[in-house]
């Protein structure tokens, strides 16, 4: 017989509950235990049930009252009766008090989850009511029990487990050319196909925040340039057209004009067709610089999911080298530098920058006056990002520089760090595709699980932790390492067939559920029809097996990180070696494009940390700090140079296909100093990395929006407020405020160290 538990899972039938609830009823009264007759109970309900195959956990406990009542112990039932309800209060509790935290505006790891995300607002608080209950929910109903059990020990981490019941995925890079040639529709109603680069730039945000609201994770557009570049040329074309207009003659022989670049000159000397000419470019460029004013602003401005949260927004450029494209790309970075409103730096949208030999890198590259220019933007307002197009996993061998879409052979990438490129199911490319979902390993815990089992089996003992004794003893090295590597490959196993089952749920979806999305947006989705399933098209998108604090896993396993030991280096490549080539055998087995992902934990930071101090006590250089070290980083508070952090980080770039990041923390004040900005992209250059962002300090007045550079302003000098705030980039994006960081990146924070 089968009983149905409270939360709908199922447990086979157990007399012995039964019995020791009945008599810790009897336990509180002055006659006390009676086992005869809780057993005589017992056998009774048994007997009663015999027949049935299921049964509920209400269904037995009501008879037990019943049975109790008409036994000659009646005071036991009411002693039972007030056990079974301050038990289910119990449960309620915990929901209870998360539920009050969230109501009181409590800052705590559950309302600083996310610190793109503002739960103080009514909409917030809505979002974080119905996260937190669902995920009870998905542990119950939608995981394998070696899943749920995985979780529940601090094993695996599922990300945005919240939104698994929904069905949706996590990101895409948009094909906005498709839109903007097409139009689409959203909500009540419809938009046409664009004709101005202001119609062009509208566009673009109505995209990224309506299907912002279809899915969990960001959206980016992986070609802003390429994208926007026509709509140029149409509002050129507009103003030579307003000019016929004024001066009452034929000028459609500019309309097609060979124009070298789009830059704004005096005309007072310049006749005719000339002046004509130069006066359209004048007014173009203004026109094009409004438009991504606007663009950056509704991206900072627009709110989506229930209106709490801005649209968590990327794009990438850089690399359109025809006049019109260099004129999105000049336009877009001095309307960075600027900054918004009161001259704030613009969170989002993160701007990556896709730098490439032959195109922009070079000093005889056609476009590096704008990667001058854009190096310059990042050392005042940290955007744009450096996206390594010439890094050997980032190469396309289709690309060629003199042809026009030679976008679509380019890596394009999440401003968090998340990558798309390669598909076993078409051709290589970011376009029209994202990540489906991910779920991240601890580390640290399968190290010192591991650590502790090989000193048993070899009977020795000594301290875990930074310093230890692990890297004088080649038996127990030797030893640790096997158990490590089985339990890592037990729990990338885990995780692979978890992350199946998540796409195998995805694929029973139709395609009116994400009625822009897969209106074309998503890969192949055209072809899908309203009530569709959406399984044919899903196997374009990534499943990711993330990893977090491969640092102090190594400090378990050889008594120091990867970033003072050779030692150390060698077996962290090892690691994530075998996690890469798992991706690869998981992607053969379920003929589905895995890929290992360097995490960008920001809730998870502190999360597994917890977990693990309480279970372990306190590690020197492992559990000693609020949060583990993020990916395969070198950990925030060794001091070392950018070279040499650069040149640990480098090896895992090409083992991480499912995104990464390079970090470089420079001191005092870079907005003078951009080629300290370059000085970063060249060591990118030079060690074949992938991706890669430098923070400084930026600190802003939050009443006026007053920014400099200076990390201990108190007071604005402009109004004398002493609301003061420091921007800083806490998972690959900025936060305007840190009172939305959750109490593990705080820590993080607060011990970063400046590289030189």
């Amino acid at each position: 017989m089968q009983v149905i538990k409270r939360d709908g899972r199922i447990s086979e039938f157990d007399e012995g509950r039964i019995i020791k609830a009945i008599t810790l009823a009897m336990s509180h009264t002055s006659a006390g235990v009676d086992i005869d007759l809780a057993t005589k109970i017992t056998d009774s309900i048994k007997n009663q049930l015999k027949d049935k195959v299921q049964v509920s956990v209400y269904e037995i406990q009501d008879l037990v009252e019943k049975k109790l009542m008409g036994s000659s112990r009646k005071e036991v039932a009411q002693e039972y009766i007030t056990y079974r309800y301050n038990r289910d209060i119990a449960r309620k509790s915990k929901s209870k008090d998360m539920f009050l935290e969230i109501i009181e505006t409590k800052s705590n790891d559950i309302t600083r989850e996310n610190a793109n995300m503002n739960a103080d607002t009514p909409a917030g608080m809505m979002m974080k009511f119905a996260s937190e209950t669902t995920k009870p929910f998905v542990d119950d109903f939608l995981l394998s029990p070696e899943a749920r059990e995985a979780v529940k020990e601090g094993y695996i981490h599922i990300h945005d487990k919240d939104y698994y019941p929904t069905k949706s995925l996590t990101c895409i890079q948009h094909p906005l050319d498709k839109i903007l040639k097409n139009g689409f529709r959203a909500g009540h109603g419809s938009s046409r196909p664009a004709k101005r680069i202001e119609t062009a730039s509208i566009i673009g945000c109505i995209s990224l925040e309506t299907v912002q609201n279809e899915m969990h994770g960001g959206q980016a557009i992986p070609a802003f340039d390429f994208y926007l570049a026509p709509y140029v040329r149409l509002t050129y074309k507009e103003e030579i057209k307003k000019l016929e207009e004024i001066v009452l003659e034929d000028l459609s022989k500019l309309y097609d004009a060979k124009i070298e670049d789009y830059v704004k000159k005096e005309t007072k000397d310049l006749k005719g067709d000339k002046r004509y000419l130069q006066i359209a470019i004048n007014n173009t460029v203004d026109r094009v610089h409004q438009s991504m004013e606007a663009f950056i602003h509704n991206m900072n401005t627009i709110h989506s999911r229930g209106g709490n949260q801005v649209v968590f927004s990327s794009i990438n450029y850089g690399t359109d080298t025809s006049a019109e494209g260099r004129c999105i790309i000049r336009e877009m970075l001095t309307s960075t530098e600027r900054g918004v409103g009161n001259g704030e730096t613009p969170i989002f949208p993160i701007q990556i920058w896709k730098k490439k030999r032959g195109v922009n890198y070079l000093p005889e590259d056609k476009n590096y006056d704008l990667y001058k220019l854009a190096c310059k933007v990042s050392a005042r307002r940290f955007f744009p990002n450096f996206l390594n197009l010439d890094a050997s996993f980032n190469q396309h061998p289709k690309w060629r520089a003199d042809d026009p879409n030679r976008y679509y052979y380019e890596v394009a990438t999440m401003g968090c760090r998340t990558r798309v490129f390669a598909n076993r199911h078409g051709e290589d490319t970011s376009i029209g595709r994202g990540n489906l979902s991910f779920t991240t390993i601890n580390l640290v815990k399968l190290a010192i699980e591991s650590a502790k089992e090989a000193q048993s089996n070899l009977g020795i003992s000594f301290e875990l932790g930074r310093g230890s004794e692990a890297s004088m003893t080649p038996k127990y090295n030797k030893e640790v390492k096997k158990i490590f590597l089985n339990k890592l490959e037990k729990y990338t196993d885990i995780v692979a067939r978890q992350l199946y089952d998540r796409y195998r749920f995805q694929c029973t979806a139709v395609a009116k559920q994400f009625p822009l999305l897969m209106s074309g947006l998503w890969q192949d989705s055209e072809k899908l029809g309203p009530d569709s399933k959406v399984e044919e098209v899903l196997k374009h998108g990534t499943l990711g097996i993330g990893f977090i604090g491969l640092a102090e896993c190594l400090t378990v396993l050889t008594g120091k990180h990867h970033g003072e030991s050779e030692e150390a280096q060698k077996l962290g490549i090892e690691i994530i070696t075998q996690m890469k080539e798992a991706c690869d055998k998981y992607s053969d087995r379920y003929d589905l494009n895995y890929s290992c992902l360097a995490t960008p934990a920001e809730g998870l930071a502190g999360r597994f940390t917890k977990m693990d101090k309480k279970e372990y006590g306190t590690i020197l250089g492992v559990t000693d700090r609020d949060y583990y070290t993020n990916s395969n980083h070198v950990p925030v508070w060794y001091k070392c140079t950018a070279e040499h952090k650069a040149k640990i980080e480098a090896p895992y770039h090409k083992l991480t296909a499912g995104g990464h990041i390079f970090y470089i923390e420079l001191d005092g004040n870079a907005t003078h100093n951009p080629e300290t900005v370059e000085a970063v992209v060249d060591l990118m250059d030079k060690y074949d990395m992938g991706y890669g962002s430098i923070n400084h300090t930026r600190s802003r007045c939050l009443d006026c929006g007053f920014e400099n550079a200076d990390a201990d302003l108190k007071v604005c000098p402009v109004c004398k407020s002493e609301n003061i705030d420091t921007i800083q980039r806490i998972t690959g994006y900025l936060v305007g405020t840190t009172s939305r960081w959750n109490k593990g990146k705080l820590a993080e924070l607060h011990d970063r160290v400046t590289h030189n």
